[in-house]
């Protein structure tokens, strides 16, 4: 049996009209999410041709060692700019931006994962035992988990979670190159076919785990 939530009213939080937002954050955008990884082409391959990120600004950083590659679900591609300045300002007004952050001579290090995902993961630490880290996954909507799952599936995408596994039913998680976790959600109501493409029924199914344990 689940245990029910710990009291909390969340209703102070939610602002219909705006009025609770501080008037000097009205600009704010949240821009971002970084993410180290290994190989920076494996990365671009796997969020533009997977997924269909695009690419929308990158800038080296020799001096320091590393490079950054800014991705984006793009709507209206003839704004993309194509000018390097340009690029930036536009960059840095689009929301919901990843950050491909890649330190130089990682792609040479032996090991698949170099960096932790957060979701009880070994790599990185000192004692090799797992930690329960703060980061959990990125996420996109589509729309429709199962079309896009076969998809992945066909593209040799790695499920830890496909649709009709475990206990929540119409969505699903895959592993990008470094193993961070993307989960997979309906544009709208979740909806539950027989079959996926893991040849999971929607029948059954173990409970939902919390992979961070």
């Amino acid at each position: 049996m689940s245990e029910s939530p710990p009291a909390f009213d969340v209703s102070a939080f939610y602002d219909a009209d705006g009025s609770k937002k501080p008037a000097e954050t009205k600009d704010y955008l949240m821009q971002q999410t970084m993410v180290r990884v290994k190989d920076p082409k494996k990365s671009l391959d796997f969020y533009t041709k997977v997924l269909g990120f695009t690419l929308i600004m990158h800038r080296d950083f020799p001096q320091w060692g590393f490079s950054v590659y800014f991705i984006a679900q793009i709507v209206d591609f003839s704004k993309v700019p194509t000018d390097p300045e340009e690029q930036w300002t536009y960059c840095m007004n689009y929301p919901g931006c990843i950050e491909l952050t890649w330190n130089y001579g990682s792609e040479k290090e032996t090991e698949d994962h170099i960096y932790n995902t957060g979701n009880s993961d070994a790599t990185g630490t000192a004692d090799g035992e797992k930690v329960k880290g703060g980061f959990g996954h990125l996420g996109i909507t589509v729309p429709d988990v199962y079309e896009a799952c076969a998809r992945f599936k066909e593209l040799g995408a790695e499920f830890t979670k496909s649709p009709n596994g475990g206990g929540m039913k119409g969505l699903a998680f895959i592993k990008d190159p470094d193993g961070y976790l993307i989960e997979i959600l309906p544009r709208g109501p979740f909806v539950t076919k027989e079959v996926d493409c893991c040849g999971a029924t929607a029948e059954g199914g173990p409970g939902y785990k919390d992979n961070s344990k």
